[in-house]
């Protein structure tokens, strides 16, 4: 048996999550490294390769929009986990539970009020030219004044050892079920750590979901549904597990109808009626009456049922105006106005390109900086400044001037790693965090999250779309 040997590990300078910058193994993971240490190389990979099977099996794919071949892959899983401890996890917990509340306020007063407009805390040509603002939703109101109910905002630890948030995910964010499926993968790779760590549990957060989407309505036993795009979706799998798993119905939008502005599941015993939407729809395609007209993928009537109340949509519709990049690069100034404190998780520096000084600074600067389309996501529209070329970041610029309000830009962050298996060898490779919150009664942060890994040498980009994967992430007890 080939012994694993981490003395020649090199954490290439970057901050690096199980090894300091002396190459001693952090608390949190010594008793996983003895762990590796004994498994010996030959049988880590016999059980990295077992783990790619048990993705398969489990039906864990997801297609690529722009691979013309339509092929399913896997999310490739790292099986070295990425372990967190307690002390750190509350305090990403506090962050995100006063973000998710300044966020929900901002988006209520947006359709409403809008004293923050008033106030001049944000541009309001900054909300109303984003393309996620629906000028429909104005002056309503959704149950319990709830409109963010399941975040998955993306953080990043960079070089100082710090957590930042890189951007939020109001939208439909996904990825969840891979979190569930990795734990259960890891937990028969590694049956005996969990115990020996005490790691928290994150089997229930599709009990908690389904407790989330049934607090939204008024009725005792509400029919919850969840309602998919089709089986063509990148992100079906999760559609289809999480339905599984909260025990509710999986519906595409020819499956429901709308009479008297209620909404009904069409079945083979009749029409049922159906009182939360659990959406993967996106806003744009969610109702051909209201939105393109020529999408087959809604319901015809169903934002018209929305607005009367007669049903719920989660997330609800518009909350899509803060994923806009540029609208983030406020939400420092949100959380002090709503709530008076400043902020616990920070932003990374933003420079929006709709405004002239930091339009000037970009183009001046943008050999170093990371340039963001708005209303892009999957790691499309994006110039990584130090590993472009001149002629790219010529393109770049003729793209700011012709419209900045569409870019903005950041420093490179030199993300932290975590060993990861390539080949025959470990080596380090750079990760985000996606943690999951749940916002019904409370705001509740699952104890896990979807870590990303750029498994391309030397790259930062994560997404799954990019060449991506993933890691367990294990929040430990004490």
């Amino acid at each position: 048996m080939s012994k694993l040997d981490f003395s020649s590990y090199d954490t290439q300078g970057f901050y690096d999550e199980m090894f300091d910058e002396n190459n001693v193994v952090r608390p949190n993971y010594k008793l996983f490294l003895n762990r590796l240490e004994q498994i010996g190389q030959g049988k880590l990979n016999r059980l990295r390769h077992s783990t790619d099977r048990a993705q398969l099996s489990l039906g864990m794919t997801f297609n690529v929009y722009s691979d013309n071949q339509g092929i399913e892959r896997i999310l490739p899983l790292d099986i070295i986990p990425r372990i967190i401890e307690n002390s750190e996890w509350s305090f990403i917990e506090m962050g995100l539970q006063q973000r998710i509340k300044a966020l929900n306020l901002f988006i209520q007063d947006i359709y409403n009020d809008q004293k923050i407009i008033k106030d001049n805390i944000i541009p309001k040509e900054m909300i109303f030219s984003s393309d996620a603002f629906l000028s429909q939703l104005q002056g309503f109101t959704p149950p319990k004044s709830i409109w963010c109910h399941i975040t998955g905002s993306d953080l990043i630890k960079g070089a100082d050892g710090k957590y930042y948030v890189l951007e939020d995910n109001l939208r439909c964010p996904s990825g969840v079920s891979y979190m569930l499926e990795n734990r259960e993968i890891l937990k028969r790779t590694f049956p005996e750590l969990f115990e020996q760590l005490d790691v928290k549990p994150v089997y229930d957060y599709t009990h908690v979901l389904r407790d989330t989407l049934e607090s939204l309505s008024e009725k005792e036993k509400p029919t919850v549904v969840v309602l998919t795009p089709g089986i063509y979706n990148s992100a079906y799998f999760e559609h289809s597990y999480l339905a599984q798993q909260m025990g509710a119905e999986l519906v595409e939008g020819q499956d429901l109808t709308v009479q008297d502005d209620m909404v009904y599941m069409i079945t083979t015993h009749g029409l049922q009626r159906v009182d939360v939407i659990y959406r993967r729809v996106d806003d744009d395609f969610i109702d051909p009456l209201v939105f393109n007209k020529d999408s087959l993928l809604g319901t015809p009537g169903l934002f018209n049922a929305y607005l009367k109340g007669n049903v719920v949509l989660v997330n609800a519709p518009g909350t899509g105006v803060i994923d806009d990049k540029a609208v983030y690069a406020y939400i420092p100034r949100v959380i002090k106005y709503y709530l008076g404190e400043d902020m616990i998780l920070p932003n990374v520096k933003t420079y929006i390109c709709d405004e002239k000084d930091d339009c000037k600074y970009v183009i001046e600067n943008i050999h170093k900086l990371v340039v963001k389309q708005t209303d892009a996501s999957g790691g499309y529209g994006m110039l990584i400044g130090p590993k472009s070329t001149k002629k790219e970041q010529q393109e770049f610029i003729a793209k700011i001037k012709d419209k900045p309000r569409k870019y903005i830009a950041q420093p490179m962050i030199n993300l932290s790693r975590v060993p990861t298996m390539t080949g025959d060898t470990i080596e380090g490779r750079h990760v985000d965090l996606r943690p999951y919150a749940l916002y019904g009664n409370s705001i509740n942060i699952i104890p896990g999250a979807l870590t990303r890994v750029a498994l391309k040498k030397g790259s930062i980009v994560v997404n799954s779309s990019q060449g991506g994967g993933s890691k367990d992430t294990w929040v430990l007890n004490s």
